[in-house]
């Protein structure tokens, strides 16, 4: 599956996203029907996760602090109290999964923030480019 993030193409993943080290983001499509299914851990600036996903179901959701919006082609996970968007994906194509828009701590507690232009972690920044993986993991930091 190719996986974009921000305005970033990379080819033939296994699907994961390691990012800062850490596998934190997991995108699947249903064999036959083709639904997005996703995996994400969100964690604190602490490194203490507040909500996870399962299979695109909220499973953990710290103070009831987030929401999850989905359809078969598309999630928005956001912050109710903020309305900050923390994940926003969707299947662009068959095959194909784009990461649009997010802010969320890493494990290490820096900000990723991902924008239709780029993704940055601090002063890191990816942008326009095109990997090929060969069935490896999306590196993020």
């Amino acid at each position: 599956m190719d996986v974009e993030v921000g305005s970033n193409l990379y080819r033939n993943t296994d699907g994961m996203i390691e990012i800062e080290g850490v596998p934190q983001i997991q995108v699947a499509l249903k064999p036959v029907t083709g639904s997005l299914l996703v995996n994400f851990a969100l964690f604190n600036a602490d490194g203490k996760v507040t909500a996870k996903l399962n299979d695109s179901t909220l499973m953990v959701n710290e103070k009831r602090a987030y929401e999850v919006n989905k359809t078969p082609k598309s999630l928005l996970l956001t912050h109710l109290a903020s309305g900050t968007v923390i994940l926003q994906m969707s299947v662009k194509a068959p095959d194909v999964v784009a990461f649009t828009k997010g802010e969320f701590h890493t494990i290490k507690g820096h900000v990723l923030q991902v924008s239709s232009e780029e993704w940055k972690i601090d002063k890191l920044r990816a942008s326009g480019t095109t990997q090929d993986l060969k069935g490896g993991s999306v590196v993020l930091g």
